[in-house]
Parts: structure tokens; sequence; C-alpha cells
């Protein structure tokens, strides 16, 4: 196997720094987040748009500037689910008049005030912010069913039963548009020092939270602990790193080793994320966006030559052409991968022995498929079925997952985003066969460094290397 590019404390190569984006508040839904940012904008478009038909009849190129240039101004809308609507009311009425003195001020300075209807332009003075007030009513009174309508809320656990947990449970439970779902607390305090004991649920102690939460699917847990627990924390860390939770403290503190370290708001209270998928709000779109386009361009491009190796594979030996073998994927959540088959068996027991050099189960037509990669091309599939990305830590046999996860220090923390074709550990040394647990750690430590750096130019990056790699590379048998 081909040795890893030289390492620096730990990482193979510089990566490109974390992109400093703005963090996505956890207690509302992704669907609220999207509907706040165009509510305003939207509305303030097309109350302009309504008065202009009502009094001209229709929608004239002046017009349009002006509604683009509104538009612009007033995009993204502000976030005011968890505001009183006195503070709505205020706030709706600042950042409107804020507007509207900038385009009055505009169309004064250059003179094109008076090529647009008065009786227009006083009117929407008045009708645009009556009309954001309603929809934001609207918003506020849909909010719920449209969190409900997404699915089943998330389990969160809260670690620590003081005063500064307490409060965060009941600013979850006042929400209900947080799509949030608080199953209880953990605390190794005795009864009497515990805060709020009478009306919250303690589930056990500290030391049973890793086992409570792989046992009942908890996606969430916030850690509400002194700065003196900090020996504690550091094991309660190690502990959950074989789950994949999403990892918060509460109140803020400093921690080392963060995966996507980044504050946050839980119903205006803040917290630090210390292990979270770097795929949230416009970064999940644009990866989502550019899996589907590219996935899509590919399978069109080699379409005819997966079918000429679809046939080979029919003729050079017995068996289906498709392999399917279950692998872990978001969330560790099982998936069915597609290859082509390489070998003369299609294990997919509790033991699966890896392919090594000169292995017999490899067919002859599978040799050179594997060795140039050409036997993962059906996973392009997964990629449109939303299974898997084309640039991400690569998917390992549910059998193999058993076997490291509790060899290997944050083994799981690389299920937090989809399994890749390709990712950062093949394309520096780690593809093919992991002959010990040295070589397989030094995977999982490029597998987490793919997700504290995420960029869409590393996984172009990637991508490139990986083409490059695929043609001279010896490692896969």
């Amino acid at each position: 196997m081909r040795e890893a590019e030289p390492l620096r404390h730990g990482v193979p190569l510089p990566l490109p720094l974390p992109s400093a984006a703005a963090a996505t508040p956890l207690a509302q839904s992704r669907l609220l987040l999207a509907l706040e940012a165009i509510l305003e904008p939207l509305v303030t478009v097309l109350s302009l748009w309504l008065l202009v038909w009502l009094v001209e009849g229709e929608l004239t190129p002046s017009w349009l500037i002006a509604s683009i240039v509104a538009f612009a101004l007033a995009f993204p809308g502000r976030s005011l689910l968890r505001s009183p609507p006195d503070r709505v009311v205020v706030s709706t009425l600042l950042a409107w008049g804020w507007i509207a003195g900038l385009l009055l001020a505009m169309g004064f300075a250059t003179g094109h005030i008076y090529d647009f209807s008065a009786t227009v332009v006083v009117n929407w003075l008045w009708f645009a912010p009556v009309s954001q007030l309603l929809s934001h009513w609207a918003l506020r009174t849909a909010a719920p069913h449209l969190v409900r309508l997404q699915g089943p809320p998330l389990r969160a656990v809260v670690v620590g039963m003081n005063e500064q947990g307490c409060s965060l449970a009941d600013r979850l439970a006042a929400a209900s548009y947080a799509g949030i779902e608080l199953v209880g607390f953990f605390d190794d305090r005795t009864p009497d020092r515990q805060h709020g004991a009478d009306r919250h649920r303690l589930l056990g102690r500290v030391t049973d939270i890793a086992t409570f939460v792989k046992a009942n699917r908890v996606q969430l847990i916030y850690l509400s602990l002194p700065m003196a627990s900090q020996p504690r924390i550091k094991d309660l860390l190690d502990a959950l790193k074989d789950t994949t939770a999403s990892v918060y403290f509460v109140p803020d503190m400093f921690v080392t080793d963060l995966i996507q370290g980044r504050t946050d708001t839980v119903c205006g209270l803040p917290v630090i994320s210390v292990c979270e998928t770097p795929f949230r709000g416009p970064a999940g779109l644009l990866k989502r966006s550019s899996d589907l386009v590219l996935a899509t361009l590919i399978l069109i491009l080699l379409s005819p030559f997966m079918l000429a190796i679809a046939v080979a594979v029919k003729l050079s030996s017995p068996g289906p052409v498709i392999f399917k073998q279950r692998r872990y994927g978001l969330d560790g959540q099982e998936i069915v991968v597609y290859k082509f088959r390489s070998m003369i068996v299609t294990e997919d027991g509790s033991q699966i022995k890896q392919a090594h050099k000169n292995d017999s189960r490899v067919t002859r037509l599978g040799a050179f498929l594997r060795k140039t990669s050409m036997d993962e091309l059906p996973q392009f599939i997964n990629v449109l079925q939303g299974r898997m990305s084309i640039v991400g830590p690569r998917p390992h046999a549910v059998a193999h997952n058993e076997l490291y996860r509790p060899l290997i220090k944050s083994y799981m923390v690389r299920h937090k985003v989809k399994p890749g074709i390709t990712g950062w550990a093949q394309v520096n040394g780690f593809r093919g066969e992991t002959q010990s647990l040295e070589k397989m750690e030094g995977r999982i430590r490029c597998d987490l460094d793919y997700l504290r750096n995420w960029s869409l130019r590393l996984d172009l990056l990637i991508i490139l290397k990986t083409v490059r790699l695929v043609f001279r590379d010896t490692a896969a048998y």
C-alpha cells in the first residue's frame, strides 16, 4: 500500500480553513429558517406588485427594477418567531422605515422618483409593513404544524440537572416550533442538590448516558456541567464519540479537538457545538446540489461504458451483476451500497474478510475493476438516492464497523456525514486494504480532518486527485 503523505501534527497536508458562515439555530427547523429568510423580502415585493396591478393594471420594467432593489435591501428576512408580539411590531416598523427611507433617498437623488405613480408609492409605505406583520402572524400560527409535517422531533437529553440545564429544558418545552423532544436528564448528584427534580425526569447517572443514547436513538446531547468538571467532561465526550449524537455545551466554555465547533443558540440560550456535521443550512444545500449535478452528468456520460461493464461481469463469471452490501451511512443508519460484482462471492454477513493481494475470491475482470475503482461506478446511483455523497468518508461494511468502533477513538464521528465514493483518506494513501489497526486509525484521522475543514474547493480537489490516483495506485486489490 502506498504510504500516506507527510503528516503535520496528525493532519495530512494543510487543509482549507473551516467556513466562517453563521451557525444555524438548532431549535428551529431548516424549513422555518428558510421561510423566515424569504418571508419579508417576498411580501415586500408582492405587496408592491399588487398595488401596481390595482392602480396601473400592468407591471412595467421600472417597477420590476424597483422590486429587485427592494428585495435585495430586505433579504434576508429577520428571525422573529421567538420574539414577543410587541417586539415584532417595533422591529418590523423600524426595518421597513430604514428600507423605505433608502428607496426614497435613492429616488430623489437620481430623479427617478417622478417616474413612479405617487398613489402606488404612498400606499406602499403603509401597505408593505402591514403585509409583513400579517405574514409574521401567519407563519407563527403555522410553524408548529410545519414542524410536525417534517417528521418526528429530534430526541434530546441534558447532562446536568442544574439551573442552566433546567432553563434550557423549560425553553424547549415552551417552543412549539423547536422540533426537539426532551427525553430527560442525567446527573450524578443527590436529589437534594438537583435543580428542578420535581418537574423534570431523571434518566440515570452520567456514566449511563452513552448506553442510553445508543439504545434510544437520541440525536442531541446538551452538556450543562461546570468548568470544575473538566476531567469528567473529557471522559464523557470520549464515551459519546461511539455514538452519532450531536453534542453541545451549555453554557459557553473552552473545548479542544472540536468537530465543526461553533457557537449557536437554543431558544435564545447560547450553546457551543462540540461535534457537528459541516452540512447545515446553505452548506448542506451546496453539498447536495453539487452531488446531484455531478452524479447526473457522470451517469449520463458513462452509461454506455457502465452497460458494457455490466455485460462483461455477467459473461465473465456466474452471479449477479450488481453486488449489494449493507454499510453504515449518515447517523450510523444502515444503507445498501451498490458495486459491480468483482468477486465470486457476495459476502454480507457478520464476518467479512477484506480483499488482499492475490485474493482468490477476486475474478480476473474484478481485479481490473477494483484497481481502477470502476466497480464503484454504480454508487453514483446511491448518490442520487441520497444515501451517499460523491466525496466523504468511505462506507465500511457493517461487520468492519462493529469490529473497529470499540478499538478506535472517535470512529463513529465519521458518520456525521453521508459516506462518499471517494474521500480525503483515499487520496492520502489509505485506499484499499487496511492490514493493521494503525492503518485504519490513519484513515479515520483523515476522515475527521475532512469533517473539520470541509469546503466545496476541498471536494473538487479530492475528485481531481482521485481521477489521477486510480490509474497509477496499486493499493486496491
